[in-house]
């Protein structure tokens, strides 16, 4: 495969003590003025050792994210809202134009007369914009600028991970976001900011866990920069953000004229399975690979819709994927993802990921999980919470269970087709053992190894015995 997936992680190189294993919160808040970023310290030992940064952006209403990129592929879940993005891959044609002159403008045939046989007057042309909804992954590939526009009725919040060790990231580890507008850092400046840093210093850990990220037009020379645009000083001293003190995120004080097709349409499109995929679900393949080019390529996959799950216990929850066959994109990225939902007391059987470390963003409810190393010690054993990250490596065995009404994870894997192996279920490692092999292996009649071969009928979401047996007390 010509995949720049491969991750030269720090696991594989025995850098890191790998004995304990913490749940993980955010550690830096930059305000801005349109909303606010935090950003989980990537040299904690659960992030270094995996090769990846961890940040969760909220937008307001009618606010943008200004347009970046970054060193390293990363992929965002949605957490909440609905908005309008962009990528801008070079090289690619502006294929979203509007004219002047057109009856959505209101135009019609008196600005058509107006021009003549001028040709057509374009309002605006732009590359391609999608539009975000709770549940989608998003694929960024490493180096390309993306912006986010808010459009909703609610605050906009995305999770993103950054695989810094991935190939496509030629530089160090450290998470670096190259911004192309505004004064990146003055939102985060403050009393507030500083308490935190300080807070962060007595740690230990000097500071060094913190974001890098400034506006690249900013150390150009103005003149230069008037030249090349041809522009005056003044608006390119606004490119470099001169006097800006709104931060990273700025608020749209009209909203945001951008075309971009319906919403609406686009959710019809998703129910009646109209998507392009290589013999993926919600439709029959067609296409011979090739469809997709740079300019074309799908970035995005809604994870959260039930019907697309690829494991379905109606009692226990659900567990879907997104990896390289649903969103080819990813291939060139190194990356997948999944999302978890477990009832009252449901359980997910202890696994292992053959081929990816495994980053876990706890996105609702309360549960507990426990994590296993190689030499059989529980390196993590507690309760999980909603907004935390728990980071699984390669081949480490974790299971999950809910506590409450119900546990939701989303999870970001490190390769781009992770593999599951299972310890318990129809599909597990011990179910494919021979009985002879079982009972040998733990010493116990071939009976009883039949009946721990067999004793679970699901594949690996389990309804809980306790939970059951609750039930049919309250019944009776």
């Amino acid at each position: 495969s010509s995949s720049s997936s491969s991750s030269s992680s720090s696991w594989q190189q025995g850098e890191c003590r790998i004995d304990r294993i913490e749940t993980r919160e955010p550690t830096y808040r930059f305000e801005a003025e349109g909303g606010v970023t935090e950003f989980w310290d990537h040299n904690e030992q659960e992030f270094r050792c995996a090769g990846v940064s961890f940040h969760r952006h909220t937008l307001r209403r009618n606010s943008l994210l200004l347009p970046y990129y970054t060193t390293a592929p990363s992929l965002v879940y949605v957490l909440q809202g609905r908005g309008t993005f962009g990528h801008l891959v070079p090289g690619c044609p502006e294929t979203y134009e509007s004219e002047s002159g057109s009856e959505r403008e209101g135009g019609g045939e008196q600005e058509r007369e107006r021009y003549g046989e001028m040709g057509r007057r374009f309002r605006d042309r732009h590359q391609k914009v999608g539009q975000l909804r709770k549940g989608d992954i998003v694929a960024s590939p490493a180096g390309i600028a993306r912006w986010v526009y808010n459009d909703g009725d609610e605050e906009l919040v995305l999770v993103a991970l950054e695989e810094t060790s991935n190939r496509a990231n030629q530089l160090d580890e450290n998470p670096r976001s190259f911004y192309l507008a505004g004064n990146p850092r003055s939102g985060g400046e403050g009393g507030q900011q500083r308490q935190r840093e300080s807070a962060f210093r007595h740690h230990g850990q000097g500071g060094r866990g913190q974001p890098e990220f400034g506006n690249v037009f900013r150390g150009f020379d103005a003149q230069w920069l008037s030249e090349i645009f041809q522009v005056d000083e003044e608006t390119a001293r606004k490119l470099q953000g001169e006097d800006e003190n709104r931060g990273h995120i700025i608020t749209v004080e009209r909203s945001l004229q951008v075309l971009s097709p319906p919403h609406r349409g686009e959710e019809e499109r998703y129910r009646r399975g109209e998507r392009r995929q290589y013999g993926g679900r919600g439709g029959s393949s067609w296409g011979n690979g090739l469809e997709e080019t740079v300019c074309s390529a799908r970035v995005k996959e809604n994870i959260d819709r039930p019907s697309r799950a690829d494991v379905y216990n109606p009692e226990a929850g659900r567990y879907s994927t997104v990896n390289c066959f649903t969103l080819p994109i990813l291939r060139f990225l190194g990356l997948s993802a999944g999302k978890g939902v477990l009832h009252e007391n449901a359980i997910m059987a202890p696994h292992w990921y053959t081929n990816a470390h495994s980053i876990v963003y706890f996105t609702r409810g309360e549960g507990r999980a426990q994590v296993v190393n190689h030499r059989g010690e529980a390196v993590f054993d507690g309760d999980v919470n909603e907004g935390q990250v728990l980071v699984v490596p390669h081949n480490f065995a974790v299971v999950k269970r809910a506590a409450g009404r119900r546990l939701e994870w989303v999870e970001f894997n490190t390769n781009h087709d992770a593999m599951i192996n299972t310890l318990a279920g129809r599909t597990s490692a011990l179910r494919g053992l021979p009985a002879d092999v079982v009972a040998a292996a733990y010493q116990i009649p071939r009976e009883e190894a039949q009946r721990l071969k067999s004793s679970r009928r699901e594949t690996f979401l389990f309804q809980s015995d306790a939970g059951e047996r609750s039930r049919r007390i309250a019944a009776a």
